[in-house]
Order: C-alpha cells, then sequence, then structure tokens
C-alpha cells in the first residue's frame, strides 16, 4: 500500500509543480521588453497561443474550455486495441514453458504455453479536466495470449487461454511533449485449467519480463498521418 501511495501522489505533486512552472514560463510579463509596444503585443499574442496549444501525446496538448468539467471530462479516455495472428513456427514465446517442453511427453506435453493469437492494448484515463490535475493520468497496457502449441512438435490454431502479461502507471504532461511516468509491471497471469505447475517444462510465472518498477521521461515528436 505505501509502494502505491507513492505511485499516486508523486505524479500528483509533479502535475502541480509542472502546471506552476508552465504557467510562469507562457506569462506575458516574463516576455521580452521593448521600446516598441507593437512588438510587445505580438510576443503576448504568442505566449497566450503557446499556452493553449502544445505538442502531447495525443498530437497537440488543448488547455481547458470554460464549458470543460472538472471530473471526467469528454477527453477522459484515448487508447488502442490490437490483434495479432502468430502463424505456424513463429508462435510468441512468453518464457513460461522450456523451448524443449516436446521432449516431455511429445503432442501430449502439458507445458504448451506458445501464442498464436495476442490481444493488446492501451488505455490512457486523464479523469480531471481543470486546474493542475488536468495533467495527471492514468494508464493500462494489458496483453492477453491464446494458444496450444509446441515448438517441433505440436502446431494448433487452438484459442486456449494462457493469461496476461500487463502493466500500469501514473503520468504527469510537463511541457514542450515531455511527459514524466512510472510504470509498475507485473509478473505473469496465467488464465484458467493451466493456472498451475505444468510439469519438468514449466518456467514459473515470471514471463518475458517480471516485476518492476520504472520512472521515465517520454517525449514526443512529429505529427502522425493518422
Amino acid at each position: 500500500m505505501k509502494r502505491l501511495a507513492w505511485l499516486l501522489v508523486v505524479p500528483v505533486f509533479l502535475s502541480v509543480a509542472a502546471a506552476q512552472i508552465s504557467s510562469s514560463l507562457n506569462s506575458p510579463g516574463n516576455d521580452l521588453q521593448g521600446n516598441d509596444s507593437q512588438r510587445n503585443d505580438s510576443q503576448k499574442d504568442g505566449s497566450q497561443a503557446g499556452s493553449s496549444q502544445d505538442t502531447s501525446s495525443q498530437g497537440t496538448w488543448r488547455d481547458a474550455d470554460p464549458g470543460d468539467r472538472m471530473f471526467f471530462p469528454r477527453d477522459t479516455f484515448w487508447g488502442w486495441a490490437q490483434l495479432d495472428l502468430a502463424p505456424p513456427h513463429n508462435e510468441v514465446d512468453p518464457n513460461l514453458c522450456a523451448g524443449n517442453a516436446g521432449q516431455y511427453g511429445g503432442v501430449n506435453a502439458p507445458c504448451s504455453l506458445f501464442a498464436r493469437y495476442i490481444l493488446s492494448g492501451i488505455l490512457e484515463v486523464r479523469p480531471f479536466g481543470r486546474g493542475p490535475l488536468r495533467r495527471f493520468m492514468v494508464y493500462g497496457a494489458p496483453t492477453f495470449l491464446f494458444g496450444k502449441t509446441i515448438p517441433k512438435t505440436l502446431y494448433t490454431w487452438s484459442p486456449d487461454a494462457i493469461g496476461i502479461e500487463h502493466s500500469w502507471g501514473v503520468g504527469v504532461y510537463i511541457d514542450k511533449g515531455f511527459e514524466f511516468r512510472v510504470t509498475q509491471h507485473f509478473l505473469f497471469d496465467r488464465l484458467g485449467a493451466r493456472d498451475k505447475n505444468l510439469g519438468v517444462a514449466d518456467l514459473g510465472n515470471n514471463g518475458p519480463w517480471g516485476r518492476y518498477v520504472t520512472l521515465g521521461v517520454r517525449k514526443t515528436f512529429g505529427t502522425r498521418r493518422w
């Protein structure tokens, strides 16, 4: 619980700090003062335009409109989902069974956790629509694996559930396309009848990445075509 509290509290403080810094940098009072009043006016207009839009992971950072709700505004949810098929002899290995699993039972070997299908996605939730917390978000990235194959031994099109490789985290938009992120990755969760030890070839639930927590900074750039 202490770790979970820190994962939430630190980004919240960072979102407040980032909002204050960005507001200070974009305020007209920090513009260079010249003798030409027209130049000052243009600098103020440019500062205001810069504060309303900026590059972010969704393409353009947008300041809150007067009609935006404080909680769960219209742009609360963003994400994507993807379905992949791995052709025979190209199955996905989530590091749950040894590569020589077929030696321990042939086509009937119990450890057949090599995936034919992958269902993955990302969901970002930005629950606050106004104030410094507008920069705060929570995100999750699950990957579901399905299949029943054994390298060099058994190749099927079975959609049997294998399990979930997943992570979640929190993020704070800083400025100029930079985001601060904290990510918690979990051990692999098996599903159904395969949520047990599957014999000698079973490698456990560490999966491809194991359990970890990372602190990171993401920089987005360019313009997406779609």
